[in-house]
This record gives structure tokens, C-alpha cells and sequence, in this order.
């Protein structure tokens, strides 16, 4: 790779903010539709206007490029010929032909960006229109392996794990034959250690010095070239999660007395010359706190979408009852591109805005995907560059419109969060443990209180309200998502709290203030 570029200040709103909203693009699927509609190749530098005026009229403070990296001629063969794939995309894409298969944007050849997206010009480009506007651009950074036509592999096949055959003429499942500078070599698969692995690439080696050395320095160009990072798989890297992957194969060796964990010696070196930059994990298994302690400032919280999912509102109650420097690290989401589409997993509308509203204002990072708001249903193998029409649900745009107009204030970007307390509304009624409430306060912007019945039906609640943070003797609620303002004395709400009434998936975000 050329030498890196000189950095540009990192976007405002991302130094500033203590809850962003970041926003994922499928950048391949983008340009292609854009080229469709114009008639013409659209580059990264050729996006309209209404597209980056539209990101960043719903406040985000990053933008997402899923896919923008240079990737080789044989992950696309074998993206076409696993048959595995082959039915994954015809789920997805009924009419899906050939030259709708790219390959996995996640088998990284080189970090430059693609031609066909416009090249590394192209990104400047569009990061200085983005950048104008205070928007952040966020790249991916695959961290634990390469594509196999990567160029280390034939000139530096040091930097990578390698494999035997399991005998003499047995199938080879674990890795591939490579000609190498050092001769034939047979190099492992990137794999996560729970399933097979990932056949179109080649696992690096984070224990060799010469290959951690090459990684930092990979980093440091993209550095050059973006706001921040979306470490894929970061957990991987770990140093107990690596060695016991790859045993003796992975093992550092004894007169190794360098740092043990690659993400502190690559966080601390990117940061210290690009200071601001920002490191996300995708992460699982419960490693989020190590990897935050490593530097990581934000990682992935699965845990919290399971429990949308597939729990209830106790266990998500409980899930934010953890360490607030833990949750404000946290990125929080219901949809990415390796995740089913909301809209399908969640069975109705109201339960798709209820958690949409939980994982939205929570404290952390809130990642909305594309075609989230329209409520598109069809998760896009990230191999296409082509996805099905679908209509788009004016209900949900403007449920989505209207939420993150609510989050962009400072209140939330500025403010402390706690999770408040719940009663019963009367003897045996439960309907009270369906109800997730917390509170938000700045004492500059006021106040927010946030109440959803996380259940199909209908429930009642006390809810105690901090009224240590309020003034006056008459507290009012506004409701910003459905426009009712109720009133209540400030010796009743200190006696039982704010009685509510909703009905299954019910939600208020309100404005309180004290009279």
C-alpha cells in the first residue's frame, strides 16, 4: 500500500457525543442501484446529494461503508461455487444471476478501494462531503484473516498459520495449498472456532512479530483514510481465544516478551498518531469488557438483541443494570448485515418499534441499518450486489423519522442515563414485569422518560419518578412520539409514582419539566 494519507479531523459530532447514531450502507448494493437508475457507473465521488443530505438529515454521526475494500478474482469463483451459497442467494435473490456474485467483501485481497466503487479517490471524495456536513465515514478492518489471493500469501507467507493434510490423500478441509516465496504451503482457513472455515481466505498469525508488525501498519494507512474502524470478529484475536483456536500452531514463541494482546499494542499505536480514532468491535461470547479494557470504544451487544428477541422485558431490565462504562461502550442494534431483517424476525409492527425504541435510547452507540426504516424484510447475502424490490412502509419511515429527530438532542448526547424503579399497578397484577422505564437527564437540556410494555398485551405500571432532578410543585410530561401532555402533582407522584396504562407494545418518550 502507498504511504498513508494525511489524516483529517475527525468528524465533531463523533468527538462530542456520548450516544451516536451510526448508519450501515451496503456500499456495493448502493452503487449498483444508483448505476441502474442513471443509466451509468456511479462511483463513491458520484453519489447525489439527496442521498448524503438524506444520511445526514437523521442525525447520524457516522456513516457506515460496508464493503468498500478490494477483493480478488478467486473469492468471487468461490462464491459461485459453493453450493451452500448458491441456495442462500436464491432466497434472497429469486433471479439471481452470475454477475450479481462479487464474493465476500469479508476476504479482504488489498485494502485500497475497489475500481469498480472509484478507487481511493473516490472515497476521499465523498469522506470530505461527509466531513463538511460533521459526519464521520466508518470502514471495515478484517482483522483476523485475508483473502487467499492476498498478496502476503505468495510473498509473506510467514504472517500466516499453516496446515498439514490430514494424509496422504486425504480430503483437505482445513486449508488450502498456496505457492508461496517459501515454496508449496499448505495455509489454514480463517475460521471461528465454533464452525468450519471460511473457505475463500487464509489465516493470519497474530503471535508472528512480522505479521503483527504488517497488521499495525495496514491499520495505521487505514487510518489515513477514515474516522474509525468496524473490527470484524475482533474477539478472535484475543490472546487465550487465539491459542486455544490454533494450539501449538498459534503458540507465541518463548523469547517473545512483546505485548500478549494484539488489540492493545494496535489501539494504543493507531490512536497515539491519529488521535480520535475510533475502534468498534463485533465481538460475542462475552468478551465486550476485555475488549473495551483493550481500547475498543464501542463493542457489538448481541446479548442485548437476543433478549429483544427472544426474552422479555425482565431480562432486559436486567441487562442494563450493568456497569454504566460498560453500556456507554456498548453498540446497540436490531439489524446489521449479518443479522435477519427486523421485519421478519419481530412478528408485528408495534413489537419492531418497541425494541427499535429501547435499542435506539439506551446509553451507547445506536447502529440503523439500510433499509431498516423502511422496514425492508429480505436480509442481502453480503456476496450480492443486487437485492429484491420491496415497497417501502411509510409507517415505519415515519416512526424512525420521528425517533431519530427525539435522540438527536443533547439531552441524550450530553446527559446521565438511569434505569428506573417499577411497582405494581395493584395486588396480582404482573403486567408490571412487562415494562422496561429509565430516565435521562442533563442539567442544561432537562429531562426525558422513556416507558415501553415490552409484551403483546396490554399492562399497568408505577413508575418512580426521580423527582430529586425536578423543580416546581406541578410536574408536565410531553409525549414527542404521540403528542399528549399530562400533568401530575408533584405529592402524588412522590406518594405512588406516574401511574401508566398502555397497551401491548406500547411506548412514551416524554419531555419532563417541572412548573
Amino acid at each position: 500500500m502507498a504511504k498513508s494519507e494525511k489524516k483529517t479531523e475527525v468528524s465533531p459530532r463523533l468527538q462530542v457525543t456520548q450516544h451516536p447514531v451510526m448508519y450501515e450502507v451496503n456500499t456495493r448494493i448502493l452503487l449498483h442501484e444508483l448505476s441502474e437508475e442513471a443509466g451509468d457507473t456511479v462511483t463513491l465521488a458520484d453519489i447525489p446529494d439527496r442521498i448524503v443530505d438524506g444520511w445526514c438529515a437523521l442525525g447520524v454521526d457516522a456513516v457506515w461503508l460496508m464493503g468498500v475494500w478490494t477483493t480478488g478474482a478467486l473469492g468471487r469463483q468461490l462464491a459461485l461455487e459453493t453450493p451452500g451459497l448458491r441456495e442462500e442467494y436464491r432466497r434472497s435473490l429469486p433471479d439471481v444471476a452470475a454477475e450479481d456474485i462479487l464474493g465476500s467483501p469479508y476476504a479482504v485481497q488489498e485494502y485500497r478501494v475497489a475500481p469498480a466503487l472509484g478507487g481511493d479517490k473516490a472515497l476521499r471524495s465523498l469522506r470530505a462531503r461527509l466531513a463538511k456536513k460533521g459526519v464521520g465515514l466508518i470502514l471495515d478492518y478484517v482483522s483476523n484473516h485475508t483473502a487467499r489471493d492476498h498478496g502476503w500469501v505468495k510473498h509473506h507467507p510467514e504472517y500466516f498459520i499453516h496446515t498439514d493434510p490430514a494424509g496422504n490423500g486425504a480430503q483437505i478441509t482445513d486449508g488450502f495449498i498456496a505457492q508461496t516465496a517459501a515454496g508449496e504451503l499448505m495455509i489454514a482457513h480463517g475460521r471461528d472456532p465454533m464452525f468450519p472455515g471460511w473457505t475463500d481466505t487464509a489465516q493470519l498469525n497474530v503471535n508472528s512479530k512480522a505479521a503483527r508488525e504488517a497488521m499495525i501498519a495496514q491499520l495505521e494507512e487505514i487510518a489515513g483514510m477514515c474516522d474509525g474502524v468496524r473490527c470484524d470478529m475482533a474477539m478472535l484475536l484475543l490472546a487465550d481465544v487465539f491459542e486455544r483456536t490454533w494450539g501449538e500452531r498459534g503458540a507465541r514463541p518463548e523469547d517473545d516478551r512483546a505485548e500478549r494482546e494484539f488489540w492493545r499494542e494496535a489501539i494504543g499505536q493507531v490512536t497515539s498518531s491519529h488521535p480520535g480514532f475510533m475502534f468498534i468491535a463485533e465481538a460475542y461470547w462475552n468478551r465486550e469488557w476485555d475488549l473495551q479494557q483493550l481500547g475498543f470504544n464501542y463493542t457489538y451487544d448481541k446479548t442485548l438483541y437476543d433478549r429483544l428477541l427472544r426474552e422479555g422485558a425482565s431480562s432486559v431490565r436486567d441487562h442494563l443494570k450493568a456497569d454504566m462504562v460498560y453500556q456507554s461502550r456498548s453498540l446497540r442494534f436490531l439489524e446489521n448485515h449479518d443479522e435477519e431483517r427486523a421485519a421478519r424476525m419481530l412478528p408485528s409492527e408495534a413489537w419492531q418499534f418497541a425494541a427499535a425504541a429501547v435499542v435506539a435510547t439506551v446509553p451507547g452507540m445506536f447502529l440503523l441499518h439500510d433499509g431498516q426504516m423502511e422496514a425492508r424484510s429480505v436480509r442481502v447475502p453480503v456476496q450480492l450486489r443486487r437485492r429484491v424490490a420491496e415497497m417501502p412502509n411509510a409507517r415505519s419511515i415515519a416512526f424512525y423519522t420521528t425517533l431519530l429527530g427525539i435522540i438527536d438532542h443533547p439531552v441524550f448526547r450530553e446527559g446521565q442515563w438511569r434505569l428506573l424503579s417499577l411497582r405494581s399497578a395493584w395486588h396480582d397484577n404482573h403486567t408490571w414485569h412487562n415494562f422496561i422505564s429509565y430516565w435521562w437527564h442533563d442539567q442544561a437540556h432537562g429531562d426525558r422518560l422513556i416507558v415501553v410494555n415490552y409484551a403483546p398485551h396490554s399492562g399497568q405500571v408505577y413508575v418512580d419518578v426521580p423527582l430529586d432532578l425536578l423543580e416546581g410543585h406541578l410536574i408536565e410530561f410531553k409525549d414527542l412520539l404521540g403528542g399528549t401532555t399530562y400533568t401530575r402533582e408533584r405529592l402524588a407522584l412522590h406518594a405512588k409514582g406516574m401511574y401508566f396504562d398502555l397497551p401491548g407494545y406500547g411506548i412514551h418518550v416524554f419531555e419532563v419539566a417541572g412548573s
